[in-house]
């Protein structure tokens, strides 16, 4: 299993050491505990970065909170079998939606989002509700593991 966690210039700015290594640490912790050995990349990035993806592989013209890119989907999905694929996360709308929501920080949203993108790669959808129960269900675990507080 390899986590690769790559962050944007301005969001490695913004960031201080310390917060990057624990987040880094978490990602392992929720990769391990979804049991899969494939290799799962993360990026964070600003709303600019995640708004130029959105637009060019979605057709929408506006930034989003995260992208997840299964590589085993879409022409040449065979062709690297050790990869699970990406979490693309924008920094700038998960500070909005950690304040709008009132959770306890922008830490706590990234890895929320990051378990969010992470079932999205697992196969895992939110289309109906039986779904997003099943989806929400999993992520619970994933968040739980990442922080230590095993479910």
């Amino acid at each position: 299993m390899k986590v690769a966690l790559e962050l944007d210039p301005d969001v490695r700015a913004a960031l201080p050491p310390a917060w990057r290594r624990r987040l880094g640490v978490e990602l392992r912790r929720m990769v391990r505990a979804a049991g899969t050995d494939l290799e799962v990349g993360f990026r964070l990035c600003g709303d600019p970065a995640i708004h130029a993806l959105n637009r060019d592989y979605r057709g929408k013209d506006r930034p989003t909170d995260l992208l997840a890119f299964a590589m085993s989907e879409g022409a040449g999905g065979a062709l690297h079998p050790e990869l699970l694929g990406d979490v693309v996360i924008s920094l700038d709308t998960a500070r909005r939606q950690a304040r709008r929501k009132g959770v306890a920080g922008l830490h706590s949203e990234v890895l929320f989002l990051a378990s969010h993108g992470l079932c999205h790669l697992l196969g895992y959808d939110h289309q109906d509700d039986a779904q997003e129960a099943e989806m929400n269900a999993r992520m619970a675990s994933l968040l739980a593991k990442a922080t230590g507080r095993s479910r």
